[in-house]
């Protein structure tokens, strides 16, 4: 047995999956995907591009693309689609003066031919503020109660400290293997 026949077993134990983390600027995308790696989330600056980390969830290697969600970025976010498994979509809970505005970029995003039917996992972050809307109200907010063409879940979340961060993608891993 050559080291390509081994390389292709080790391949078939532990599924890759493309997984883009997109939301708007300040939301806590970076936070999240550095918390997520075991990394220090004390020094943060706003992702001017792209920012990729692989991250083992539930015996899935997920390889994570965190783009940048300043207005001047969000154009480029479509040079990302191709080959994505899923997208994680963070909103800032505790900012209700940009739901709005995170809420029509979504929309957009589940109006991409490129992304359609692929499962949405959105996190409601900063639920370590008082003022955080619950996930509840997110899922409200971002009119995501009628989406019948893909699956979405809403999970409240805290980038800062970590909770509830694995539980989201552990929902989100759940259902690609029942798919």
């Amino acid at each position: 047995m050559g080291l390509l026949s081994l390389l292709r077993n080790l391949k078939k134990d532990s599924e890759e999956f493309r997984v883009l983390m997109l939301g708007l600027d300040n939301s806590g995308k970076t936070t999240a995907l550095k918390k997520l790696a075991g990394e220090d989330v004390s020094h943060i600056t706003p992702t001017q591009g792209f920012n990729i980390k692989s991250v083992q969830q539930d015996g899935f290697k997920l390889n994570v693309w965190d783009i940048g969600g300043q207005k001047h970025i969000r154009p480029y976010w479509k040079n990302y689609y191709q080959n994505t498994d899923a997208i994680v979509y963070m909103i800032d809970s505790a900012d209700k003066r940009r739901t709005d505005e995170a809420a029509d970029e979504l929309t957009s995003l589940l109006e991409e031919p490129d992304l359609a039917g692929i499962p949405v996992l959105v996190y409601a972050n900063k639920q370590d503020l008082l003022n955080a809307m619950s996930a509840a109200d997110v899922m409200e907010a971002l009119d995501l109660k009628g989406e019948k063409s893909r699956w979405v879940h809403v999970e409240g979340c805290s980038a800062k400290t970590g909770e509830g961060l694995e539980a989201g993608l552990s929902k989100l891993m759940e259902h690609k293997k029942s798919s």
